[in-house]
């Protein structure tokens, strides 16, 4: 019974309806016809962008020479933002980043900026502890290269030379680079990871959290794109 209902709840909830209302679509279409091509292509392209060995598969390219490395040498640790909701509830990608740099800054006592998001960020760490007087934020920034210039402001100020960049790992090359270019020496320590490489029968269904995800990582390799075009690092 317990199997049934999961089977039943994949499909009668999105993604999974949709996959079948595509197919059922191309299906019943004249054989040979745009509507059918365009149909059953839908069908497959969203299932497989909504199970979890695909998902794994486009995430693990971004992620792999992270996977690794957790390089603590710098002078002080940076957490990028990963967005926050409008009613400044931050996003699940923030909070990872944030505990990840939490337990960083516990474990060193090095202090922390925080780039981006909101300043819930800051409020969510002085909450789980950490003296305000450890804590410089840079609300402004909207992007990575904005990150990257914000965090260069405050580092010539403060006089830091190296710094900790806590981001998910499958940001972490894109901010790597960002952050380099704009003169920052860079350890990366990264967080977040989303390939699990782990697998069952239920990871062959589709999910609308594996669908996010795997929309995150298409817009993450939108974005190495954009910034290899425009900046051309």
């Amino acid at each position: 019974m317990f199997f049934l209902k999961k089977i039943i709840s994949y499909f009668i909830l999105p993604p999974g309806v949709f996959i079948i209302l595509f197919l059922v679509i191309g299906l019943l279409a004249k054989r040979g016809s745009l509507i059918r091509k365009l149909s059953l292509s839908g069908a497959l392209s969203l299932y497989l962008l909504s199970v979890e060995p695909f998902k794994d598969l486009i995430f693990y390219p971004l992620e792999k020479p992270f996977r690794n490395v957790r390089d603590t040498s710098g002078d002080v640790i940076v957490v990028l933002g990963g967005g926050s909701y409008g009613s400044g509830f931050l996003k699940v990608s923030t909070i990872r980043r944030l505990i990840a740099g939490y337990i960083l800054h516990k474990k060193t006592g090095k202090p922390l900026i925080l780039s981006g998001g909101s300043p819930t960020m800051g409020e969510f760490l002085k909450g789980l502890g950490v003296d305000p007087s450890q804590i410089i934020l840079d609300i402004n920034s909207r992007d990575t290269r904005e990150n990257a210039l914000g965090v260069k402001r405050i580092c010539e100020r403060i006089k830091c030379r190296k710094v900790i960049l806590v981001t998910s790992a499958f940001h972490m090359r894109r901010a790597t680079r960002t952050f380099r270019t704009a003169g920052l020496d860079v350890a990366p320590y990264p967080t977040d990871f989303r390939s699990d490489l782990k697998y069952n029968l239920f990871s062959l269904f589709p999910k609308y959290s594996v669908l996010y995800d795997s929309s995150t990582a298409l817009r993450e390799y939108l974005g190495l794109i954009f910034y290899n075009f425009v900046y051309g690092k």
